[in-house]
């Protein structure tokens, strides 16, 4: 049966099911609107989970961490275990107080963790905008890259696009975090089991013999760690956005405010690092063994990275094909969906009130997506790298704020010159180095995440040695 009309249903069936969770979170669990942005304290440790994994864990997996493994070895499992590895420690350390102060203190949406705190309505406007900045040309990509699966099966970009825009839409507004929520524990079990799936018939494919991926790897220089691509300062660069992604981004940020109490929250926890490490070791699998079928011309070779799954999905069984493709799908709306409702709730919290404002700030931010998705332009797809990295000048303001909540009023303009000073350095490196190579450059033999991490430190160090002295 045809890969395309199989995924048109499955995608179909997923929409209708997806819909109609989202229709009965709207009539079970919205109160009030602080209800629709955050569900403070309401979630058991499961949804808490789901909902925590399905928005981190976007297509880059299925779609751009297959790529990495394929064309960088086993190094990349190194560079997702160690992003995964420091977010269950921020999620032990850090993310239990800001879960606390998030109680206590009434957090709404991610940017009043510093507004509050700081106690500066200027520094969580900035920090809104910032937001929009950095993670819109993200939320482009996440559009782009459900209109190119469309595309690839000969339903249309625009169709793609299209049909993500209004689901985001509905999904969201229909009952905010609830919905969100509710539907991304949904997508985050069809991502895991189209992903086990995959792996499973990997096995299959290749347990007769007739393949020897060891062998593959290991004359490709694909099994050694610290050499080729993975060098110490590439592995740097690379891995210090993603392991600040748990305090900087704030769609992560706002899950934590969302367990009922704190066995849920470690129920979250715990449950959360399973589903990381399984979908981590799925795909990474994925990608390698991928790279022993195209070294057999058991694929067809991929042009780029990105086409390493879709050239892997022309010779897999139909219906796996298809149900992966609305996993890839699912993958990035659970991703736009969550970053959607936190920047609009940032937006609203630090701008305005009311639910009207609400759902127009949720339509207007998926229409400037989807709108800059159409045009398809390549530097709004290489700066989604960067969306990290421009959020990476959040976490020392941050960090101090939750460990020092009782002192930080007194250093509102460090934490302020912190913010800015990082995302013009982040900026400057983008500009005259381009998106791409910013991750890949040493400035005077130091990655230029680190030193976009170090000035950012700077103005509050700074600021405490003064107060303190």
């Amino acid at each position: 049966m045809n890969v395309a009309f199989l995924f048109g249903i499955m995608f179909v069936v997923f929409s209708v099911v997806g819909t109609a969770i989202a229709w009965v979170a709207r009539r079970v669990g919205l109160r009030s609107i602080e209800d629709f942005y955050a569900a403070v304290g309401r979630f058991g440790g499961f949804l808490a989970a789901m909902t925590y994994a399905a928005t981190t864990y976007s297509s880059f997996m299925l779609v751009g961490l297959v790529g990495l493994a394929y064309a960088t070895g086993v190094g990349s499992l190194g560079f997702e275990l160690a992003y995964l590895l420091a977010t269950i420690g921020i999620l032990c350390l850090w993310g239990p107080r800001v879960w606390r102060l998030a109680r206590c203190r009434g957090f709404v949406s991610p940017s009043e963790l510093l507004s509050r705190l700081y106690n500066s309505r200027l520094l969580g406007l900035f920090v809104s905008l910032l937001y929009l900045v950095a993670l819109i040309p993200y939320v482009s990509a996440q559009f782009i890259g459900v209109g190119r699966v469309f595309e690839g099966l000969g339903l249309g970009f625009a169709t793609g696009v299209g049909a993500m825009l209004v689901l985001s839409i509905v999904w969201t507004v229909l009952a905010g975090m609830w919905s969100v929520a509710t539907t991304d524990a949904f997508q985050g079990m069809w991502m895991i089991t189209t992903s086990f799936g995959l792996l499973v018939w990997l096995v299959g494919l290749t347990s007769g013999g007739n393949v020897d991926v060891g062998e593959v790897l290991e004359k490709c220089g694909l099994l050694s760690v610290g050499g080729g691509f993975w060098s110490p300062a590439i592995f740097v660069s690379f891995t210090i956005p993603w392991m600040f992604f748990a305090i900087t981004n704030p769609q992560v940020v706002q899950r934590l405010y969302t367990p009922r109490n704190s066995k849920a929250y470690r129920q979250m926890v715990l449950m959360f690092a399973v589903y990381g490490l399984a979908f981590t070791a799925f795909v990474v699998y994925i990608g390698l063994v991928a790279r022993a079928l195209a070294d057999y011309h058991l694929i067809p070779l991929p042009r780029t990275r990105d086409q390493v799954t879709p050239c892997l999905l022309t010779v897999a069984p139909p219906m796996l094909a298809a149900a992966t493709y609305v996993g890839i799908v699912a993958a990035s709306l659970s991703t736009v969906d969550s970053i959607v409702l936190s920047i609009a709730s940032a937006l609203v919290r630090e701008v305005g009130r009311g639910k009207m404002l609400a759902y127009t700030s949720i339509v207007f931010v998926n229409f400037v997506a989807a709108s800059i998705a159409s045009t398809k332009p390549a530097p709004i797809v290489e700066m989604s790298v960067l969306s990290s990295l421009l959020l990476l000048p959040l976490a020392p303001a941050s960090i101090y704020a939750v460990y020092r909540p009782h002192e930080v009023n007194n250093h509102r303009i460090a934490a302020t010159a912190s913010i800015l000073a990082g995302v013009i350095v982040a900026f400057a490196a983008a500009i005259l180095l381009g998106p791409r190579k910013t991750l890949t450059t040493l400035v005077a033999g130091i990655p230029v995440p680190l030193i976009v991490l170090t000035v950012s430190t700077i103005p509050i160090a700074v600021s405490i040695v003064y107060r303190r002295s």
